[in-house]
């Protein structure tokens, strides 16, 4: 808008530049225009005489102005003041001849007008200078001032409301922030039992979890002024703005006290100060010194509350964390399937989904995913139906859903050989049938050998309750399923592939872990070994410290490998006793490409199973002696919905 008024005032100067300049150029010679010819009184008697002027004249003090008839060309006569004797024996002469006299004698105050009128196109374009120069220095007067501003804004009528209801999954988290609601709601309540605020609360948890739309929520109940703002917000490359921002954010709040203010992602200005190559960042450093003062230094800040949310507090400084500034620490993971069923729930609402669809085994075949996870899988089975042109949303279109959201859109254009199809085929089923067998891994729920992301096909272990512990027991029955994929290709095959490549780092980082970190080694015992330097502010584990000898450190490559070779063993003499069944799974899945537990169930029982709909493929024979080139692919084989 501020543009578009420039260009008019700058359009405006230029048009009156040119009207100027026309009046001025309009009857002069040099641009082609005949000037009035100046007569002298005799020369003014003798075209009277000789009728070549127009019978009308004007006279104005001591000049008089006509035209010629033949041409309309002017004429001026200086005849002198209209009073003098002169003038009037000119004037006699004029009356004689019939020439119309017409006197104008204007008042001074009209001369002077006159005199100011020839000056005012002039006037006009230094007042339009004028004007414009000022408004283009105060606009950067004005942006010079509130560059130290706070960028906070206010939670308005216009944003979509959220409500607690709207909050699933989070239960505890949800009764916390309502305290504080409900505080400033009912403050004589709780300040009759000398109960007081907190100043602030600090929502940790990891990306997706829902701590933003918590915040929503909280400015949806809340019933008083709400802001929010983000961390980065604060920082800037100029020495004292960051600063000068915080104490503004603060002087808005006590304005509108009592009220709330929302820091979206803290780390970005709350990181450990002297920290990071060089000792740190002094702007931001400043910031966090700013902010500090304003939420509990010197003076007294009651009725502004603090919510903040971050998935690094591993970085915060330890100023920030005490109470007094956050007294209220609020941990929010990944919610366990009660939380995931009402999660979905939520995100359901308005969706039309068919009778068939069960949200409860949506919520079991989803262990760790967050909210936003099941907000973007439920999204992306809608999309699915409306692209299929369903009138709702079927199981198969979730089912199809939730692998995306997992591994990727199922590359179906992806040309393959038979050779490399039977491959993977056997690979998955090596993962399927060692992950069934052993007692204390996960069940089987689905084998497909359809590429998704970078792998060429997955089998997919879903553990039947949520757990937060893992034995040592499951974690040998974990490396076994991860070397099932790679011992099915050598007793088919006689060889093996790079198929195997991300089972066997996930192979060597379980072993590894569970003779270093969870003290499961009988040779070395309980021991905690290494230690890790991961300064947040060079990179994570930099660098690494070994605070053991030599040779325990060959004693842990030991063990690493006696737990792998046993693991190995374990899990051939599974495949070797079950060959048959190692190739009923791998023909099923040539010729049906994805079996879910259901059907994996029945081939593992000895059962065909009835032909689909649209017909099937035909199984490819494959024996010991073929030799089989690599795909050069990862298949991550079992994917696991935690770590070890």
């Amino acid at each position: 808008m501020k543009g578009a008024r420039y260009i008019v005032v700058v359009a405006a100067a230029f048009l009156l530049i040119i009207v100027l300049m026309n009046a001025l150029v309009v009857k002069s010679p040099a641009f082609g225009f005949e000037a009035p010819k100046e007569l002298t009184v005799l020369g003014f008697k003798n075209e009277i005489a000789a009728q070549a002027i127009e019978p009308k004249v004007e006279w104005e003090g001591s000049t008089i102005r006509g035209k010629y008839k033949d041409s309309k060309r002017e004429f001026v006569v200086n005849a002198g003041p209209s009073t003098t004797d002169s003038a009037a024996n000119l004037m006699q002469y004029m009356e004689q001849n019939k020439i119309d006299n017409k006197l104008l004698n204007p008042p001074a105050s009209l001369q002077v007008l006159g005199v100011l009128a020839s000056f005012l196109p002039l006037l006009i374009i230094v007042a339009l200078i004028w004007y414009f120069m000022s408004r283009q220095a105060q606009a950067s007067g004005n942006q010079a001032m509130s560059f130290g501003r706070s960028r906070a804004r206010r939670a308005g009528e216009n944003t979509p409301k959220v409500t607690f209801e709207d909050v699933a999954g989070i239960d505890e988290a949800k009764e916390e922030l309502f305290e504080v609601v409900d505080f400033l709601k009912n403050t004589k309540r709780y300040i009759s039992l000398g109960a007081k605020i907190p100043k602030g609360v600090l929502m940790v948890g990891p990306p997706g979890v829902g701590k933003t739309h918590l915040a929503r929520a909280i400015a949806g109940e809340a019933g008083v002024p709400f802001f929010h703002i983000s961390g980065s917000e604060f920082v800037e490359m100029f020495v004292g703005v960051g600063a000068s921002r915080v104490r503004d954010l603060f002087e808005t709040a006590k304005a509108h006290r009592p009220c709330l203010v929302f820091i979206d992602e803290i780390d970005a200005v709350g990181r450990q100060r002297g920290t990071g190559v060089g000792g740190g960042n002094d702007e931001r450093e400043q910031t966090l010194n700013q902010l500090l003062v304003e939420m509990d230094g010197f003076e007294v800040n009651s009725g502004v509350v603090i919510i903040a949310a971050t998935n690094r507090a591993d970085v915060l400084d330890e100023a920030i964390m005490r109470p007094g500034r956050f007294d209220r620490k609020i941990y929010i993971d990944a919610p366990d399937a009660i939380g995931r069923e009402k999660i979905l729930e939520v995100h359901a609402k308005g969706k039309p989904l068919s009778s068939e669809v069960n949200l409860k085994a949506l919520a079991k075949r989803s262990p760790g995913f967050t909210g936003a996870d099941l907000a973007n899988t439920l999204n992306e089975g809608a999309l699915l139906a409306a692209r299929r042109g369903h009138t709702k949303i079927l199981r198969d279109d979730l089912e199809e859903a939730l692998d995306r959201v997992i591994g990727g859109p199922a590359r179906k254009s992806r040309v393959m050989d038979k050779k490399e199809q039977a491959i993977t085929a056997y690979h998955e089923a090596g993962h399927a049938i060692v992950g069934e067998l052993l007692e204390y891994a996960d069940p089987v729920h689905k084998v497909t050998i359809l590429p998704r992301g970078h792998s060429l096909g997955s089998t997919w272990s879903l553990p039947e309750t949520d757990s937060y512990h893992t034995s040592m027991q499951e974690l040998l029955d974990d490396i076994c399923v991860c070397l099932g994929g790679l011992l099915a290709e050598e007793i088919v095959y006689n060889q093996r592939w790079t198929g195997a490549t991300s089972d066997l780092q996930r192979v060597t980082r379980i072993a590894r872990a569970m003779v270093t970190k969870f003290g499961m080694s009988e040779k070395l015992g309980t021991l905690a070994l290494g230690r890790s330097n991961s300064n947040p502010f060079l990179g994570r584990e930099i660098q690494s410290d070994s605070d053991y000898s030599e040779e325990i450190a060959k004693q842990i490559d030991e063990e690493v490998k006696r737990i792998v070779d046993e693991s190995l063993a374990r899990a051939r003499a599974l495949l070797e006793a079950n060959r048959q069944k190692l190739d009923d799974v791998a023909n099923a899945l040539l010729e049906f490409e994805t079996l879910d537990r259901e059907e994996f169930l029945l081939v593992m029982s000895g059962e065909k199973l009835p032909p689909r709909d649209g017909g099937s493929a035909p199984a490819v024979e494959t024996s010991e002696s073929e030799s089989v080139p690599g795909s050069g692919q990862v298949s991550p084989g079992k994917l696991e919905p935690g770590t070890a």
